[in-house]
Formats: structure tokens, C-alpha cells, sequence
């Protein structure tokens, strides 16, 4: 039998165990995030889309990630406290995870590996070079993708596409 996302048990803010089983039936977006990152002002703009559709079954998972420059170097406790204050965000955030190389969190080989091989906004697609060059490994902080109800990986972001710029795409899901 194949797996799916819900297979996968992952570590909250305080290294406990949550099955992504609790997430099923809902609409997904998973992201890998950093405190001090260029992309990091998007918080804003993911707690709205979180805001305008969390009662529709829609949530944000945040993953920060301390891979690329270093951009994510406190703690979880940390991480989360910034986020919670200087960016009011109020949507589940875990533990801090590693995107590429051998420590890659399963769930991440996971969603990378069963992406669709269309980047980007389900209309709005990333250039071939990216999908070619990055299929199978994040580039950056703030890669995003977006999961249905039924636990299918729908689209992947790149890090410069702005979660306003997803909002369209979320709707369809409901």
C-alpha cells in the first residue's frame, strides 16, 4: 500500500510527536519558514490567507528551517515567540526541520517527491529550468505546497511567490 501524507508523525514546538493524521479532510499549506530571511514578512500575508479560510478547513503548517544562510538560528521556543509577536501569526507552527540532504524530514522527501510537476500557482507555473533543477530539493525558505482534502499534493510554490498570490488557488480546493 502507498503512503500518503497522513502516514507521516511529525514534532510540534515542544519536540511532542503529532500524526498528520489530525489534519486530514483539510486543505493544506506546508511551509518551510525562517525568522530572518528576505521572505520573512510573508508570515502577514499566510496568518490572512490562515484567517480567511481557517474556518473552512483550511491550515498553514510552518517548518522552519535553518538551512539556507542560516536564516533560522534560534530555538523553537524562540522561533515560535517571534512569530506569535512580531508577527501575530496564530497558525500551528513544529519543530525545526531540515528540507534537503540526508536529515530531510520524511515528510518533506515526502512532498517534494510527489509534488506535481508543474510548479507554482495552478495556473501560473515556474519556469522549466526551475522544475528541471529543483524537483526534488527546496531552493529556499518559504517554498510552499498546497495539499486538498484528500491528502494530494496540488501545487508547489517557489519562495517568491507571495501567499496572496495562492489565496485563488485555495478557494478552488473548497
Amino acid at each position: 500500500m502507498d503512503m500518503n501524507i497522513y502516514d507521516f508523525e511529525v514534532l510540534n514546538v515542544e519536540g511532542k510527536p503529532v500524526s498528520m493524521k489530525q489534519f486530514e479532510s483539510k486543505v493544506l499549506l506546508i511551509v518551510n519558514t525562517a525568522t530572518h530571511c528576505g521572505f520573512t514578512p510573508q508570515y502577514k500575508g499566510l496568518e490572512k490567507l490562515y484567517q480567511d479560510y481557517k474556518d473552512k478547513g483550511f491550515e498553514v503548517l510552518d517548518f522552519p528551517c535553518n538551512q539556507f544562510m542560516n536564516q533560522a538560528p534560534e530555538s523553537n521556543e524562540e522561533i515560535n515567540h517571534i512569530c506569535e509577536i512580531d508577527y501575530q501569526t496564530t497558525f500551528p507552527r513544529f519543530s525545526k526541520i531540515h528540507v534537503n540532504g540526508r536529515k530531510t524530514l520524511p515528510l518533506y522527501r515526502y512532498l517534494k517527491e510527489h509534488a506535481p510537476k508543474e510548479f507554482g500557482s495552478l495556473n501560473k507555473p515556474e519556469g522549466l529550468l526551475s522544475r528541471v533543477l529543483f524537483r526534488n530539493r527546496i531552493k529556499w525558505n518559504f517554498t510552499k505546497f498546497l495539499v486538498n482534502q484528500h491528502g494530494e499534493i496540488i501545487a508547489r510554490y517557489g519562495s517568491q511567490v507571495k501567499p496572496e498570490a495562492i489565496a485563488d488557488d485555495i478557494q478552488k480546493l473548497f
